[in-house]
């Protein structure tokens, strides 16, 4: 069964998602190599790092037309693009809504990879079948949907002391690599592609993000060196609970909904698409709801891509982002949750004979592939607030939100209703519970 059979099948395309039974995004890594409150101090005080060798979908295009397949498809500029550079990759619909992003990886100019939540990468491999493009793929799926060994590892080191590990594990100095670029270095004797990008982000600092790149079999080589080179700088390893929260402090909104469960244009890539696959069982949750599935889709706006989108060549809902340029958009934010309404709130689900709010798991408390919540503004919906949790560098509980541009007043008090309508969805991670309102400031700005 494919997608539009199994929607068609379904009827309801926001019924199939409210209840489907996944959970959050899987992270098949260890769940907490010290505590998850030091691992999240680590990225700010001295350096973390994530082993993101097994939990993000690899799909390399490798051919004459590589280059030609990712401009006809992102929203991005490419000019210039080619070896040993990187980018966010953003992908609309024929309508202009997002589809889905992931890192693209140029490993040489006609080479390349997408990195991320498969559902970028699977939009890029079925044009490149469907479409008149000289390129083989290769698909490496993440753990959970592949029984073999990946092609590479990928380790992601955050934090102020990552250049001088990563610089005594290489026993060389680094290279100069400019942002989101790669350079090559060897640990171990291991070549590595070394691309400068950081997952949490300090302000005038160079190198406080390398994500390093190489071959499966000398994953364990390499970790080991990581490992000893940043002992004396006080380098932690990071597990799954505190992996998920490094999206709230950057602002990167994970999982909207991608635009692809109606409009005829967007048919053949549902019959591509599998019934049993990610987009098929990816599951909404939230104080939001809607009978229109469109209702919760999404642009490159509200998600803070606006200024990467660019005009300069042909891509998919080129027309579509031109008209919308100038129209009102919503503007991504950060919510700062009121302590004391989330105390309570936490109280109010684990104690007495309720009725129980919606219990916030921690350090993030996501309970849905997709997080929708209403944000209201003197009691009117302004926005949503998607992706939300606790980390002690913030001293609090926070989450992100896309809230109407006139309505993203810096400093201003919004109200965030937490948990699902009529006592919860049937999803198995939601229990019986009552909505709550929480108070939050509204903040333009990261909040560390």
């Amino acid at each position: 069964m494919n997608l539009e059979e199994k929607i068609q099948k379904a009827g309801d395309v926001v019924a199939m998602l409210r209840d489907a039974p996944q959970g959050p995004y899987i992270y098949p890594m260890r769940a907490e190599y010290t505590n998850w409150r030091d691992e999240q101090r680590a990225w700010q005080e001295t350096a973390v790092l994530f082993d993101q060798s097994h939990h993000m979908t690899d799909i390399y295009f490798k051919g004459p037309d590589a280059l030609r397949l990712m401009s006809d498809l992102g929203v991005n500029g490419f000019k210039n693009f080619g070896r040993n550079k990187a980018k966010q990759f953003i992908a609309c619909n024929h309508d202009g809504y997002f589809v889905g992003d992931a890192i693209l990886f140029a490993f040489e100019d006609d080479e390349f990879s997408l990195v991320g939540r498969p559902v970028a990468p699977n939009w890029a491999a079925f044009h490149a079948e469907a479409g008149n493009y000289r390129v083989t793929v290769t698909r490496d799926e993440r753990s959970v949907a592949n029984d073999g060994r990946r092609l590479t590892f990928r380790f992601q080191l955050n934090g102020p002391a990552t250049h001088r590990i990563v610089e005594k594990a290489a026993g060389a100095p680094l290279p100069r690599i400019p942002f989101f670029a790669m350079g090559e270095i060897a640990i171990a004797g291991v070549p590595i592609r070394a691309l400068n990008h950081t997952m949490v982000g300090i302000p005038g600092q160079e190198f406080t993000g390398l994500e390093l790149v190489g071959p499966s079999e000398h994953g364990e080589t390499v970790l080991a060196a990581l490992l000893a080179a940043g002992k004396e700088f006080g380098l932690r390893q990071g597990g799954a609970r505190a992996y998920p929260s490094t999206a709230i402090e950057s602002g990167w909104i994970p999982a909207p909904v991608p635009a692809l469960y109606t409009r005829e244009s967007m048919r053949p890539f549902r019959e591509w698409l599998s019934g049993e696959g990610f987009e098929a069982n990816a599951s909404i949750g939230g104080s939001f709801v809607s009978d229109d599935i469109e209702d919760y889709y999404v642009t490159p706006w509200d998600l803070g891509y606006g200024h990467v989108i660019r005009f300069d060549h042909d891509f998919i809902g080129k027309a579509a982002l031109q008209r919308m340029a100038d129209q009102p958009h919503r503007k991504k934010v950060w919510l700062r949750w009121h302590d004391r309404d989330v105390a309570e709130l936490i109280a109010d689900s684990l104690f007495g004979a309720g009725p129980h709010a919606k219990y916030l798991e921690m350090p993030v408390s996501n309970y849905a592939t997709g997080t929708y919540d209403k944000v209201l503004a003197d009691g009117r919906l302004v926005g949503i607030s998607a992706n939300n949790g606790y980390t002690v560098n913030v001293g609090g509980w926070s989450s992100l939100g896309m809230v109407d541009e006139r309505e993203a007043i810096d400093g201003r008090e919004v109200t965030i209703v937490v948990g699902e309508e009529n006592g919860g969805s049937a999803k198995p991670t939601v229990e019986r519970h009552v909505q709550r309102h929480i108070r939050a400031t509204l903040r333009v700005r990261p909040l560390v």
